[in-house]
């Protein structure tokens, strides 16, 4: 199992209110899964997010990420286990503007101590995998809202992380773009990648294999089922 959260709660100090943004969260997901969180704004799918990411910790509860209980981790672990487990993939791409494409896609190997051989060869592969190979020596404002988010894709796998995690990832493109960073995902998930997504799109959540649900912070159990998908919320 590739998540296991048990009884997750998320709370935030506001003066001397406790505001609870997480409520009893119970989820698990098996390597090689394809789930959607899908939920409002406001509902703290982005919360939930964070905490599976290593980049939050929950208030109470007990989380395993890969085998990793988190919630017993020390601050430097979790970054470890960022490094090592887990690909991001953000709305608004966050590449660095004065790095070319391929510099982009090398630079987590940079933390992670590879020399810069190796490093420049596994990010052209990974352009390569994702269709920009022509593109390795673009900087992000030469490229399209597409091809900026597959360069966020290739730099977040490569890592060879255990899970990709996308935030509204599609949320900055156009629809065309959007389908075919979508095409890309389901290629990842063929190839044996995990992959966990939030988003508030119903037609993109339904690209995944399970969506669950979330809204003020609590995760509901609903069954349903859309066009030519199962759908199971848990």
């Amino acid at each position: 199992m590739i998540i296991d959260m048990q009884n997750i709660c998320k709370e935030y100090i506001q003066g001397k209110m406790k505001i609870p943004v997480l409520k009893d969260i119970c989820f698990q997901m098996e390597e090689g899964e394809y789930t959607a969180i899908m939920g409002p704004s406001g509902s703290g799918k982005t919360t939930l997010m964070n905490i599976i990411g290593c980049l939050d910790r929950a208030t109470s509860g007990k989380f395993l990420l890969d085998g990793h209980d988190v919630s017993m981790c020390s601050e430097n672990q979790m970054s470890d286990i960022r490094l090592e487990k887990v690909g991001f993939v953000f709305q608004t791409f966050q590449l660095l503007s004065g790095m070319s494409a391929l510099e982009n896609v090398a630079l987590p190997l940079t933390y992670a101590g590879i020399p810069k051989k190796e490093r420049l060869k596994r990010a052209g592969e990974l352009l390569e995998r994702v269709g920009l190979s022509d593109r390795a020596s673009f900087k992000p404002s030469q490229l399209s809202g597409g091809q900026k988010q597959r360069v966020a894709i290739a730099r977040a796998m490569v890592n060879h992380p255990k899970i990709l995690l996308a935030d509204e990832h599609t949320g900055a493109l156009d629809s065309h773009s959007g389908d075919q960073i979508m095409e890309l995902f389901e290629e990842l998930n063929s190839a044996g990648v995990s992959i966990l997504m939030i988003t508030h799109d119903a037609n993109i959540a339904s690209r995944a294999s399970r969506i669950v649900e979330i809204r003020d912070g609590i995760l509901n159990t609903k069954t349903a089922v859309l066009p030519e998908k199962e759908v199971i919320s848990t």
